[in-house]
């Protein structure tokens, strides 16, 4: 497929105060592993600027390969037992006023690394109380009682990513099942905990499919939708299919808000934490 050029909207400027000044010097003082900067987002500036900011724990190297992704594929190292604290300490010493957590897929952890989230999200409740906390999870192949590890720490909104249509999940998740990540959503909405979830435009969906899996989100108990422009993140992933324009985003916005989600963010540089404070 030939290699399609940025269109304008697509282009950002970057716009600096003093919290993403702070954000920025505690992360690179702690080597901290932030998804806003490896993974090149186009609003870290806006999300740091406004005390928000998204860490990923246990490592930067996933079990998985998904064809979206840019991140490290390969045998992770053992998951830092400091972690936890060092995350939550990090964040106090940001003074951030949301936080978001995500991680690798650990399948190579009996638990799926669900321990260890659990342990992180208690280190940053008790050391951050008044940081609301969004985590957005693996799907853990479906095992509700590892999710229910997460559940019982009682974040502010657990958020699960369906990343693509039905149709396409195969060829763009590699492990991961359009069926399973439904199942994902379903029982994080039935613990009454506000259930999330993201999904990329431009991989090649229709607008038939991308309507069919908000009522399949919807059916879950999921009210909380983001949606964005898919960007290559290098040349060994999956090429853009289509850049959608500004319009169909709000078309898709105000569609989403009439089937029944409570909020959507969806826009061409939305990403899964977008505007995440305004969740809660």
């Amino acid at each position: 497929m030939a290699y399609l050029r940025k269109p304008e909207w697509l282009k950002t400027k970057m716009q600096i105060n003093a919290q993403y000044t702070l954000v920025n010097k505690v992360v690179k003082e702690h080597n901290l592993y932030t998804i806003c900067s490896s993974g090149k987002c186009p609003n870290m500036c806006e999300c740091w600027n406004k005390g928000t900011a998204t860490f990923m724990i246990l490592g930067e190297i996933c079990t998985r390969s998904c064809k979206f992704c840019n991140t490290l594929t390969g045998r992770p190292l053992p998951p830092d037992p400091n972690e936890p604290e060092q995350l939550a300490q990090s964040i106090k010493l940001m003074n951030l006023q949301h936080a978001v957590i995500t991680s690798v897929d650990r399948d190579d952890l009996e638990d799926g690394g669900a321990a260890h989230w659990a342990a992180s999200i208690r280190a940053i409740k008790i050391i951050n109380p008044d940081t609301t906390l969004e985590v957005l999870i693996p799907d853990f192949d479906g095992n509700t009682k590892l999710i229910d590890l997460i559940i019982a720490e009682k974040p502010n909104i657990i958020s699960h990513n369906l990343e693509t249509v039905s149709r396409l999940t195969p060829q763009i998740r590699t492990k991961a099942k359009y069926e399973t990540s439904l199942k994902v959503l379903k029982h994080i909405a039935s613990s009454q905990i506000v259930a999330k979830t993201g999904i990329m435009l431009g991989l090649g969906e229709t607008e038939d499919e991308v309507l069919a899996l908000m009522d399949d989100a919807l059916a879950t108990g999921c009210s909380i939708l983001t949606i964005g422009q898919y960007m290559q993140p290098s040349r060994k992933n999956i090429a853009v299919s289509e850049y959608i324009t500004p319009e169909i985003f709000e078309e898709y916005k105000q569609i989403g808000l009439k089937k029944g989600f409570r909020q959507v963010e969806s826009a061409p540089l939305v990403r899964s934490s977008y505007c995440a404070e305004k969740h809660v």
